[in-house]
């Protein structure tokens, strides 16, 4: 059994998968999001769409830092964790503006006091006035702030987002097509609307990074950010200190700000698309929960995806396989790897996304494409050698 399933978690989400199985799938089962006819509206051409999702345990990285350095302000990045990680999926179905936004925001009050949430929810609308000056529009409606310190240790960050979109706009995933190309957009590095470099990790696999980078300093100092029937031997079995610093992109920084690198959002770049590519737009896929293999859930059968051309991880990633000694394997499984958002388009209109991306500093390439098949298949080229799925 690998670390990352000891530790509680999955990055393929089995029994949820398992749990929902039994539910209507929407009208487009290969959409990146479920969507439903517009029972909102009540017009035949628009669907409703609802997303819920969060910080994950990004928060409790936050809460160490916070709690090592006084650096509050690490709050904002969590707020802006919560409400990428439902945006991005949102775009993955061509939803890209007149948004609504709830937060759901779970606290232990001994431990998290009010200047916290104040940093969550000013945060969150200081992400949404950045935004809106790339003509994206969030709402803000509020949402639910509780005190369930019996239920929660330290502080769960969540949002749901909600959209009336019209059909001719979304993108299904059905056009998927043996011949398509796949261009990938990097997470890392500082792109146009970002003050400070982004190590690409994202909110995916934070339990894994937490453990296997932080030193056993963590568990013996705050003992309420781990579960207490975990095994000694996957607690915070990492030689790091949050403060620690690395030399990244010619700049010193701190293990602690990699790890919480807010993450990513790629709204700017696909409003762009999708206002003047969406016919070349065949796919989008968030490499969100479940890494490099999350394509495989919203592809079609009849397809084989070969990713050959991938970024060379950023340094984030090599920190956590080399701390948690974790194969490739698995790390492709759980991490975005650099590439957390992937664009199924034809050849001939590879150039134009491309382009797009660039006008915002987001480092972009042709990492793969998609071939005919028997079966669905997944094929990624790493430099420990050949992966298939």
């Amino acid at each position: 059994m690998s670390l990352y399933n000891e530790r509680g978690v999955s990055a393929q989400k089995e029994e949820v998968h398992a749990a929902v199985r039994n539910l209507d799938a929407g009208l487009y089962p290969r959409a990146f999001c479920k969507m439903y006819p517009d029972f909102l509206g009540g017009a035949e051409d628009y669907v409703n769409i609802m997303h819920a999702d969060g910080a994950g345990t990004k928060s409790i990285l936050a809460y160490l830092y916070w709690k090592e350095t006084g650096d509050i302000s690490v709050w904002k990045g969590i707020a802006q964790d919560a409400i990428v990680m439902n945006l991005d999926d949102l775009l993955c179905v061509g939803v890209y503006d007149n948004l609504v936004f709830n937060s759901t925001i779970d606290r232990n009050k001994k431990r998290i006091p009010g200047e916290v949430l104040e940093q969550v929810i000013n945060g969150s609308q200081q992400l949404f006035d950045e935004l809106a000056a790339y003509g994206i529009h969030i709402h803000y409606l509020g949402g639910e702030t509780a005190d369930v310190g019996d239920v929660v240790r330290t502080i769960a960050v969540n949002g749901t987002m909600a959209s009336r979109w019209p059909k001719k706009k979304l993108i299904t995933n059905e056009k998927i097509r043996a011949g398509d190309v796949i261009v990938g957009l990097a997470g890392f590095g500082t792109c146009a609307y970002e003050k400070e470099y982004n190590s690409g990790l994202g909110s995916n696999g934070l339990t894994s990074a937490r453990h296997d980078v932080l030193s056993k300093y963590y568990a013996e100092k705050y003992p309420e950010t781990f579960e207490p029937a975990l095994n000694d031997y996957v607690v915070y079995i990492g030689a790091h200190k949050m403060t620690d610093k690395l030399s990244v992109a010619g700049r010193e920084i701190a293990i602690g700000k990699l790890l919480l690198s807010p993450t990513r959002t790629f709204a700017p770049v696909l409003k762009t698309l999708l206002e003047e590519n969406f016919d070349a737009i065949h796919g989008l896929i968030h490499c969100s929960g479940g890494g490099q293999t999350k394509c495989l859930k919203y592809v079609p059968e009849n397809v084989r995806i070969v990713k050959d051309n991938l970024f060379v991880p950023p340094v984030i990633f090599d920190i956590i396989q080399k701390a948690g000694n974790a194969p490739a394997r698995e790390m492709y499984q759980v991490f975005n790897m650099g590439c957390r958002l992937e664009i199924y388009t034809p050849e001939k209109d590879a150039e134009a996304v491309i382009r797009a991306a660039g006008q915002y500093g987001i480092e972009s390439r042709v990492i793969g494409r998609v071939e005919a098949s028997a079966q669905q298949e997944l094929v990624i080229q790493t430099k420990e050698g050949e992966l298939k799925f």
